[in-house]
């Protein structure tokens, strides 16, 4: 078993490499990210919750976001590992998953500050709900038409949160709640920096020299 955690800052490629790993070891890549995308599509009161919170730059509360997180990892695909992808985001988060769960190893992936920006600012996302696919105009995957999903034709649109405003203040909050857990980590875990500015396959092949 092998359960994992990858950090690090908006726009660093934790989710690229989240994938990766997931394919390579056969264990489920856990976004919270993700779910949250699913759950704001919900008309329900915690989706609009999600919702707005989400398209103002903020942040889901600690103890949805812990519950939702906890009943994901009870789930039978998760037996042999995982890998969490966006949580924990602070401190209080990372002890409370420890004190259900060994975390054996976690990435820090870490890309400058105005690295975050650029790339964040530059994502498209498809207006169709039931597609949802998600381009960048700087970085691959790139549509092969401006403002035109590839694989079904809809518009593509900047979200809210992928606007500068919001990514500054989404990286605010990162610096300040999420790195003072890299001294906790040191203590409780395998804690490996990566530099994010490498290649994707350079960091991946990092990653993979430290769990093998």
């Amino acid at each position: 078993m092998t359960n994992m955690i990858i950090l690090g800052p908006q726009g660093c490629g934790k989710g690229t490499q989240a994938k990766k790993i997931s394919k390579e070891l056969d264990i489920p890549h856990i976004s919270t990210g993700d779910i949250f995308r699913e759950l704001r599509k919900e008309d329900s009161e915690l989706g609009r919750k999600v919702k707005n919170l989400i398209d103002e730059g903020n942040f889901v509360p600690d103890d949805v976001t812990i519950e939702i997180v906890k009943d994901r990892l009870k789930k039978k695909d998760c037996k042999d590992g995982f890998i969490l992808d966006g949580f924990p985001r602070n401190l209080f988060q990372a002890k409370s998953i420890n004190e259900v769960i060994n975390i054996d190893y976690v990435f820090d992936i870490e890309i400058p500050h105005d690295v975050s920006v650029h790339r964040l600012s530059g994502r498209r996302t498809c207006s169709n709900k039931g597609c949802g696919a998600i381009y960048n105009i700087y970085l691959e995957p790139k549509s092969k038409e401006e403002r035109i999903c590839d694989k079904c034709g809809s518009n593509l649109f900047q979200r809210m949160d992928d606007q500068k405003e919001a990514i500054e203040k989404r990286l605010r909050t990162y610096h300040t709640e999420t790195e003072p857990m890299m001294e906790f980590y040191k203590l409780k875990s395998n804690l490996v920096v990566l530099d994010g500015t490498a290649t994707i396959d350079e960091v991946f092949e990092e990653i993979m020299n430290a769990i093998l």
